[in-house]
């Protein structure tokens, strides 16, 4: 990984991804790789066992724990519906460890693995506990995680979601959660956001109603923001 880096690039990750002391990327070490690159990597860990898995989500480097995700994301989809179990498990293990600490690894992981899960049991629950959790990463894969569901018309889970983290003004939160109210209005109906922003969009955060107005007309835009 660090042969195939570039310093320069690293530090512009470094920067990009929050890394300085106080930030919430802080102590993250990028090697500076592209995700293309990382995608090709991947394909040459097909079938990695667990523990190899495990020891790569562990490393310090960005990038690594990225491959890892990819290709944990892989081995879960193709796994037959009775082994899928363990690699869920070897995902809520990472995200436990402190391993899917950063927003790329989240959104690169939580839909396809533990929303997927979710949705196949067709039931949201343990998303609805991730966001409910303090963690600002834990709570980011609840929220993310309900995409899987709006990808099938589904607004349940983001609407069961949305009390816990409506409130959360963290920008990491907000954008996440901003993100996915727009994607119910694009996947579900226009007309389950703007029920939803009917009644709501007084307590959501600037950055959070922006986002979800997004593909709105501009007089329905402005009228919800006149609301806060």
């Amino acid at each position: 990984m660090l042969a195939l880096g570039d310093r320069d690039r690293a530090a512009s990750a470094a920067t990009y991804f929050k890394t300085g002391p106080g930030e919430y990327g802080a102590g993250d070490v990028f090697a500076g790789v592209r995700v293309p690159v990382l995608r090709k990597l991947a394909d040459g860990y097909r079938g990695a066992s667990r523990p190899t898995l495990t020891r790569l989500l562990d490393d310090e480097v960005h990038e690594v724990r990225l491959l890892a995700l990819i290709v944990l994301v892989g081995e879960f989809e193709r796994a037959p519906e009775h082994e899928r179990a363990r690699w869920v498990q070897c995902y809520r293990d990472a995200v436990a460890a402190g391993w899917v600490n950063n927003w790329d690894l989240v959104d690169s992981s939580a839909r396809q693995i533990l929303g997927a899960w979710c949705l196949t049991l067709g039931d949201a629950s343990e998303l609805e506990s991730y966001a409910r959790r303090e963690s600002l990463w834990d709570r980011r894969v609840g929220i993310i995680g309900t995409h899987a569901f709006l990808w099938v018309g589904d607004a349940s889970a983001t609407l069961a979601i949305a009390p816990a983290v409506v409130d959360d003004r963290r920008d990491l939160i907000q954008k996440a959660f901003g993100w996915m109210l727009r994607e119910m209005g694009k996947r579900v109906s226009r007309g389950s956001l703007t029920g939803y922003l009917d009644v709501h969009a007084p307590q959501l955060g600037r950055t959070a109603l922006s986002y979800a107005l997004e593909h709105l007309d501009p007089d329905e835009r402005r009228r919800y923001r006149a609301l806060r």
